[in-house]
């Protein structure tokens, strides 16, 4: 009865001996995949994925090899992750996706990959806004251009009730860059007349700030005092 106890213990050390290094092993190469998104060694990815590194392992701040790459805008690692099925929605402990964040900072080689392989466009960041606010806030004409082609909603309101065309104007600098993304989310029939929450319209918010081209682009669509 003992011997028989003792062999099913020896069996059971045996085969947990065996599950540790190759647990470790998986380990090591996780954050070896990390580490070379970070880098952008396409090459480096390509190998460890092959040798079995998890596409989605999460790095401290919840962040994916994909969001890593995306972070730093390395186009061709991220190409080799997105092709290898990396999600491109996968979000990180701020709410931030490869697909956000690209759209967020005018990655837009990195956007239009996303966009081809199941962006989801109704996703929100951390402030409830979808890719177009933030990409028309920071004056990203190209990435607006692209993501009204995709189809996002050009009139979402995020949490801080503000749409891209209210947050083009107030954080905008009013320049030729924003001055034409106004012009790109009215031509995308953006409802010029809806308020900020506090009931302040966009039209009022260019005049406030002297911006003229832009008060010229609202009214000429229709905005109300």
């Amino acid at each position: 009865m003992l011997r028989a106890r003792i062999r099913i213990l020896l069996a059971s050390l045996i085969a947990l001996l065996m599950i540790l290094p190759a647990s470790a092993s998986t380990g090591k190469l996780d954050a070896r995949l990390q580490a070379a998104a970070a880098n952008g060694d396409a090459a480096a990815i390509a190998l460890l994925i092959k040798q079995g590194a998890n596409l989605e392992a999460r790095d401290e701040s919840g962040a994916t090899p994909l969001l890593i790459a995306t972070r730093h805008n390395h186009v061709d690692a991220a190409r080799v992750l997105i092709d290898a099925g990396a999600n491109v929605n996968a979000k990180d402990r701020i709410q931030d996706s490869a697909y956000l964040h690209a759209g967020a900072r005018g990655h837009n080689e990195i956007l239009k990959m996303t966009l081809t392989h199941g962006a989801d466009l109704k996703s929100t960041n951390r402030y409830g806004g979808t890719a177009l606010i933030p990409a028309a806030e920071r004056g990203h004409v190209e990435t607006v251009r692209i993501l009204i082609a995709a189809g996002v909603d050009v009139n979402h309101i995020n949490r801080l009730h503000w749409t891209a065309l209210l947050e083009a104007i107030i954080l905008g600098d009013g320049g030729p860059k924003h001055t034409e993304i106004v012009r790109l989310l009215v031509n995308a029939k953006a409802d010029v007349n809806i308020p900020d929450g506090k009931g302040v319209s966009a039209l009022q918010h260019a005049r406030q700030r002297g911006y003229r081209e832009i008060e010229k682009i609202l009214v000429k669509a229709g905005a109300r005092q």
